[in-house]
C-alpha cells in the first residue's frame, strides 16, 4: 500500500505485518502516532473505509488465497485468521466472494459466481468511481436447475422482508444465513422477485433464495420452498463500484438505469415466465449486480 502516506501507511504497514494476529483500535493508533478517534477519521478519508472494514478484507483476501494453494482445512485457516470459529468464518467468506470456503477451496476457478477473480489477487485499493450509471452488461446461460427459497408474507422489496423474517448474523436476513450454508449451491444467495406464475396465494413478490442443481436430493430446511426453473439466458447488469457510505443512492441510481434499459437493443426480450429477477447482496467493491430472465427477441 506505497501510495498511501504518514500514519495511513503505518497502519496498514501494521495490519500487513499482524493480519495473523488480534488488532485493537490501540495498536492502530500507536502505529500512526495518533490518537485512536484521529487515526480512524484519517483512516477512513484515505482508504475509504474504517479500519477494521480494511482489516477483515485483508482477512478474507489473504485466507482465499491460502484456501487456493491447497493441503488446510477450512478450521486451521480460520484460525489463523483470527477467526474463533468455523461457522463464523464460513458465514464472512460466503458474505464476502459469495461461496462457501470450503467450496471454493475444492473448485479450482470460480466458475459460475459472478465476483471478479481481480478481487481475490489485488494488492492495492481500486479508485472509487462514480455510482451513476451500468458500466457492464453480459449475458450468461444457466442450466436447468431448483431454486431453494423462503417466501414472505407480503414483502415487494429487500426492507419489508427482512422486516418480517428477521436480520441474521451477516448482516443480511436470518433466511440468508441458512442459504449460504447450504453446501450443493450452485451459485450465491440472491434476493429475488417472484413473477406472477411463481408467487403462491398469501405470500409476497420478494424472497431470498439460491439455486441448487436439478437433481438436488439434499434436505429443505424448514419453512423453505422449492421452485423448479428451466434452463434460461440471464442478463446480468454490474453497476460501478461505490462507497458503503452511499450505498443507497448507488443501488438506487444503478436499479433506475436498469429499469430503463432496452434488451431489444441486444436482440433480447425480457422472459420473467422463466426466472425470477434476481439481485446479489450489494458489495461496494464490486458494485451493484441484478441479473433478469432474457429470451431471444421473436
Amino acid at each position: 500500500m506505497d501510495e498511501h502516506s504518514g500514519p495511513v501507511a503505518r497502519m496498514t504497514a501494521y495490519v500487513a505485518a499482524h493480519l495473523n494476529d488480534p488488532i485493537t483500535a490501540r495498536d492502530l493508533a500507536q502505529a500512526a502516532g495518533y490518537s485512536q478517534y484521529h487515526a480512524a477519521r484519517l483512516f477512513r478519508a484515505e482508504v475509504g473505509m474504517s479500519p477494521f472494514e480494511y482489516v477483515r478484507r485483508e482477512r478474507m483476501t489473504a485466507s482465499a488465497r491460502a484456501l487456493r494453494r491447497g493441503g488446510r482445512r477450512v478450521i486451521d485457516v480460520a484460525f489463523d485468521f483470527v477467526f474463533d470459529s468455523h461457522a463464523g468464518f464460513t458465514r464472512a467468506f460466503a458474505n464476502a466472494f459469495g461461496i462457501s470456503p470450503w467450496r471454493y477451496a475444492h473448485v479450482p476457478p470460480p466458475a459460475g459466481w459472478i465476483v471478479p477473480t481481480y478481487y481475490l489477487n489485488r494488492r492495492e485499493q481500486e479508485p472509487a468511481m462514480s455510482p451513476t450509471s451500468v458500466v457492464f452488461v453480459q449475458i450468461v446461460t444457466r442450466p436447468a436447475r431448483t431454486l431453494v427459497l423462503q417466501r414472505a408474507r407480503q414483502a415487494d422489496d429487500y426492507f419489508s422482508y427482512v422486516a418480517e423474517v428477521g436480520c441474521g448474523e451477516s448482516n443480511n436476513s436470518a433466511p440468508w444465513d441458512i442459504l449460504s450454508q447450504i453446501p450443493d449451491a450452485l451459485y450465491e444467495p440472491v434476493g429475488l422477485w417472484l413473477p406472477d406464475a411463481m408467487v403462491t396465494p398469501g405470500t409476497g413478490r420478494y424472497a431470498h433464495g439460491v439455486e441448487v442443481g436439478a437433481d438436488f436430493a439434499g434436505p429443505v430446511p424448514d419453512g423453505f420452498d422449492t421452485i423448479d426453473l428451466p434452463g434460461c439466458q440471464l442478463m446480468v447488469f454490474q453497476g460501478e463500484p461505490y462507497n458503503d457510505d452511499t450505498f443507497d443512492q448507488a443501488v438506487a441510481a444503478c436499479m433506475d438505469r436498469i429499469d430503463s434499459f432496452n434488451p431489444q437493443v441486444y436482440g433480447y426480450r425480457w422472459a420473467p415466465e422463466l426466472a425470477p429477477r434476481m439481485q446479489l447482496s450489494p458489495q461496494g467493491w464490486r458494485g451493484y449486480i441484478e441479473l433478469r430472465p432474457v429470451a431471444p427477441a421473436a
